[in-house]
C-alpha cells in the first residue's frame, strides 16, 4: 500500500545537485513531485498546482524558507510544511510552531527520517490533524516536535511530565484514566499516588490555571480555554 498515493509534493532547494539527488528520491515516492530553485519559484508553484506537502531549504537567496512559509500560510494552513535547516537556534523552533510546520529537520537528512517525517504529513492530511493543541491562545502544545510553548517562550518539561501532556493532548474529548496514566508513563513500575500527584503538581504550575481537572476516582482531561 502506498501512503503517498494521490498526494503532490513541492522541494525547494537552490542547490542544483542537492536538489537533483533529492528529487530522485521523491520521485520513487510520489506520483507527483515538483522542484523549485528558490522561494520565490515555489510560491508561483504553490498557488498553481496547490501541493499537499512543501519540503523548504532555510537559507535561500532572494526569499528565504521562513518568508515562503508565511507567505504560504496567508493562503492555507493545512498544508503540511517540513523546513531544512543547518541551524539549531530555538528562535527557528519557536518560528516553527508560530507557523504550524510539521517538523524542522537539521542537515544532513537521512532517508529514513525524512521518511519517518513525510509518513507523518500523509497521516496527517488523511486524519485532517493539525500539530498544534492551542490549551490557552498563549500556550500550545506541538504534538510533534514535543514542545510546550507559553508567551513564546519554550518550557522545559520533565520526561514524565512531557509524556503525561502528551496523553493529555492526544485525548482532548475525555479522561485519561489512571490506568491509562500507569501504564503509558509508570509502564516498568508502580504508580504511587504521591508520585502521580506531585508530577501533577509540578506540570500545573508550568501551565496557565486550570488546565489540568482531576475527575474523582476517574483520572485526568485537559481544559483548553
Amino acid at each position: 500500500m502506498n501512503e503517498f498515493k494521490n498526494l503532490k509534493l513541492l522541494y525547494v532547494e537552490d542547490e542544483n545537485n542537492i536538489r537533483k539527488v533529492a528529487m530522485s528520491y521523491f520521485n520513487r515516492l510520489f506520483d507527483e513531485s515538483y522542484e523549485a530553485k528558490d522561494a520565490l519559484e515555489a510560491f508561483e508553484i504553490f498557488k498553481d498546482i496547490k501541493p499537499h506537502i512543501i519540503v523548504t531549504d532555510i537559507k535561500m537567496a532572494k526569499m528565504s524558507g521562513i518568508d515562503l512559509v508565511r507567505k504560504v500560510r496567508e493562503l492555507d494552513r493545512r498544508c503540511q510544511i517540513v523546513i531544512l535547516t543547518a541551524y539549531t537556534d530555538t528562535n527557528f523552533l519557536l518560528e516553527a510552531v508560530e507557523l504550524n510546520l510539521v517538523k524542522y529537520l537539521i542537515k544532513p537528512i537521512r532517508h529514513d527520517k525524512m521518511h519517518s517525517v513525510l509518513t507523518q504529513c500523509a497521516i496527517n492530511i488523511k486524519e485532517n490533524r493539525l500539530n498544534l493543541i492551542y490549551i490557552t491562545a498563549n500556550c500550545i502544545y506541538d504534538i510533534f516536535n514535543k514542545t510546550l510553548i507559553l508567551n513564546k517562550q519554550i518550557v522545559k518539561l520533565s520526561k514524565t511530565e512531557l509524556e503525561f501532556l502528551e496523553l493529555l493532548c492526544m485525548n482532548l474529548t475525555r479522561v485519561v484514566t489512571y490506568e491509562e496514566i500507569e501504564n503509558r508513563i509508570w509502564y516498568d513500575s508502580y504508580m504511587s499516588e504521591d508520585a502521580l500527584r506531585s508530577m501533577v503538581r509540578k506540570l500545573r504550575k508550568k501551565l496557565p490555571e486550570n488546565c489540568i481537572e482531576n475527575v474523582a476516582k476517574m483520572g485526568y482531561k485537559l481544559q483548553c480555554h
